[in-house]
Protein backbone atom coordinates (compact mmCIF):
# COMPACT_ATOMS: atom_id res chain seq x y z
CA UNK A 1 0.00 0.00 0.00
CA UNK A 2 1.17 3.40 -0.76
CA UNK A 3 1.20 5.86 2.23
CA UNK A 4 -1.34 8.07 0.11
CA UNK A 5 -3.84 4.43 0.26
CA UNK A 6 -3.10 4.29 3.98
CA UNK A 7 -4.42 7.47 4.40
CA UNK A 8 -6.85 7.81 2.03
CA UNK A 9 -5.95 11.21 0.50
CA UNK A 10 -6.14 11.94 -3.11
CA UNK A 11 -2.10 11.29 -4.67
CA UNK A 12 -2.88 15.05 -5.90
CA UNK A 13 -3.77 16.63 -2.93
CA UNK A 14 -0.62 14.61 -1.08
CA UNK A 15 1.57 15.91 -3.46
CA UNK A 16 0.40 19.88 -2.88
CA UNK A 17 0.41 19.02 0.87
CA UNK A 18 4.23 17.78 0.50
CA UNK A 19 5.32 20.75 -1.47
CA UNK A 20 4.25 23.12 0.93
CA UNK A 21 6.28 20.82 3.49
CA UNK A 22 9.49 20.86 1.15
CA UNK A 23 9.37 23.99 0.87
CA UNK A 24 9.04 24.99 4.37
CA UNK A 25 12.15 22.52 4.61
CA UNK A 26 13.86 23.77 2.16
CA UNK A 27 13.50 27.90 3.32
CA UNK A 28 15.01 26.54 6.88
CA UNK A 29 17.70 24.39 5.29
CA UNK A 30 19.05 28.29 3.63
CA UNK A 31 20.22 29.41 7.24
CA UNK A 32 20.53 26.21 9.62
CA UNK A 33 20.07 22.83 9.57
CA UNK A 34 16.22 22.15 9.96
CA UNK A 35 14.89 20.42 12.42
CA UNK A 36 11.28 19.51 12.81
CA UNK A 37 10.32 23.17 15.13
CA UNK A 38 11.81 25.20 12.57
CA UNK A 39 10.07 23.55 9.68
CA UNK A 40 7.06 23.50 11.46
CA UNK A 41 7.04 27.47 12.71
CA UNK A 42 7.65 28.57 8.67
CA UNK A 43 4.45 26.17 7.79
CA UNK A 44 2.40 28.12 10.32
CA UNK A 45 3.45 31.38 9.63
CA UNK A 46 2.87 30.54 6.18
CA UNK A 47 -0.72 29.70 7.34
CA UNK A 48 -0.36 25.63 7.02
CA UNK A 49 -2.23 23.10 9.81
CA UNK A 50 0.69 21.01 10.28
CA UNK A 51 0.67 17.49 10.27
CA UNK A 52 2.74 15.74 12.68
CA UNK A 53 3.14 12.72 9.96
CA UNK A 54 3.94 14.51 6.79
CA UNK A 55 6.53 15.99 8.76
CA UNK A 56 7.70 13.11 10.00
CA UNK A 57 7.32 11.66 6.15
CA UNK A 58 9.66 14.65 5.02
CA UNK A 59 12.57 14.56 7.89
CA UNK A 60 12.41 10.86 7.09
CA UNK A 61 12.77 11.51 3.28
CA UNK A 62 16.00 13.82 4.14
CA UNK A 63 17.54 11.24 7.23
CA UNK A 64 21.65 11.01 6.32
CA UNK A 65 21.25 13.24 3.42
CA UNK A 66 22.55 16.45 2.48
CA UNK A 67 19.74 19.09 1.29
CA UNK A 68 22.55 21.26 -0.72
CA UNK A 69 24.05 18.34 -2.90
CA UNK A 70 20.14 16.95 -3.27
CA UNK A 71 19.43 20.76 -4.61
CA UNK A 72 22.49 20.64 -6.90
CA UNK A 73 21.93 17.20 -8.36
CA UNK A 74 18.30 18.58 -8.62
CA UNK A 75 19.36 21.65 -11.09
CA UNK A 76 21.13 19.40 -12.68
CA UNK A 77 18.53 17.43 -13.70
CA UNK A 78 15.97 19.93 -14.72
CA UNK A 79 18.92 22.20 -16.73
CA UNK A 80 19.77 18.58 -18.47
CA UNK A 81 15.67 18.41 -19.62
CA UNK A 82 16.20 19.66 -22.76
CA UNK A 83 13.15 22.41 -23.36
CA UNK A 84 12.60 25.23 -21.78
CA UNK A 85 9.43 25.25 -19.24
CA UNK A 86 6.37 26.95 -20.54
CA UNK A 87 6.07 30.19 -19.81
CA UNK A 88 8.98 32.89 -18.89
CA UNK A 89 12.09 30.81 -20.07
CA UNK A 90 12.60 32.40 -23.42
CA UNK A 91 11.80 35.88 -22.11
CA UNK A 92 14.14 35.49 -19.38
CA UNK A 93 16.72 34.27 -21.55
CA UNK A 94 16.56 36.80 -24.22
CA UNK A 95 16.94 39.27 -21.77
CA UNK A 96 19.91 37.79 -19.88
CA UNK A 97 21.30 37.83 -23.65
CA UNK A 98 21.00 41.73 -23.52
CA UNK A 99 17.98 41.67 -25.65
CA UNK A 100 14.72 43.04 -24.39
CA UNK A 101 11.41 40.49 -23.65
CA UNK A 102 8.46 41.32 -25.56
CA UNK A 103 5.46 42.73 -23.99
CA UNK A 104 3.01 40.74 -22.72
CA UNK A 105 -0.11 40.42 -25.07
CA UNK A 106 -2.80 42.72 -24.35
CA UNK A 107 -6.60 41.05 -23.46
CA UNK A 108 -9.28 41.22 -25.91
CA UNK A 109 -12.21 42.32 -24.58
Amino acid sequence: YSFCTLLRIDKKLFKIIMAKYLAAYALVALKETPTKSTVEAVLKAGGVAVDAAALDEVFAQFEGKDFAELAAEGKQKIGAGGAPAAGGAAPAAAAAAGGAAAPPAAATP
